[in-house]
């Protein structure tokens, strides 16, 4: 797929099918991740990955307003910073973010559907204890939820005049 058309393309999923998802199409959206970009190459983020049978998924339905989606999705995938490889807070937090887009992406090279999820960060605590994680040493940054699409995501976007500070 060509780069732009990937860009253009890609939405946000956020129902899927009751098929799962393979583990290495899981394995390939990880590795995509971890190519994103960060400061000093520090690569702060670390992944949980969370099976339709894994019974920490479904608890943590209780940990956001989409509860929906994380019932549905096949895999979830909690991306988290660890705290003992921070160069930066901003600077890792947007190479998170770079992380997860780039998840979002291959995801969508692959045919799948995925959502970041980031409202879930409101009950951080509360998803520490579901996972087992430690949140002296981890960040949550987000979950993102994949699965095969049931549905087609839409979007739009403002005019680039729009958004533009000053024109070419």
């Amino acid at each position: 797929m060509d780069i732009f058309e990937s860009l253009f393309t890609r939405r946000s999923i956020r129902k899927y099918t009751g098929e799962a998802v393979n583990n290495e199409d899981i394995l390939r959206i990880l590795q995509a991740g971890r190519w994103a970009p960060s400061g000093l190459n520090n690569q702060p983020w670390r992944f949980l990955v969370l099976g339709s049978e894994d019974e920490r998924k479904d608890m943590l339905q209780s940990c956001t307003k989409y509860s929906r989606i994380i019932s549905e999705a096949k895999t979830l995938i909690a991306v988290f910073l660890d705290k003992n490889s921070k160069y930066h807070h901003e600077k890792d937090c947007q190479a998170a973010g770079a992380c997860i887009q780039n998840m979002l992406l291959a995801a969508h090279g692959l045919g799948l559907g995925a959502v970041w999820l980031g409202e879930i960060l409101n009950q951080e605590d509360q998803v520490h204890k579901i996972l087992k994680t430690k949140a002296e040493e981890l960040e949550l940054m987000a979950v993102v939820a994949v699965g095969h699409p049931a549905e087609q995501g839409s979007s739009r976007r403002k005019n680039l005049e729009e958004i533009m500070i000053e024109p070419l």
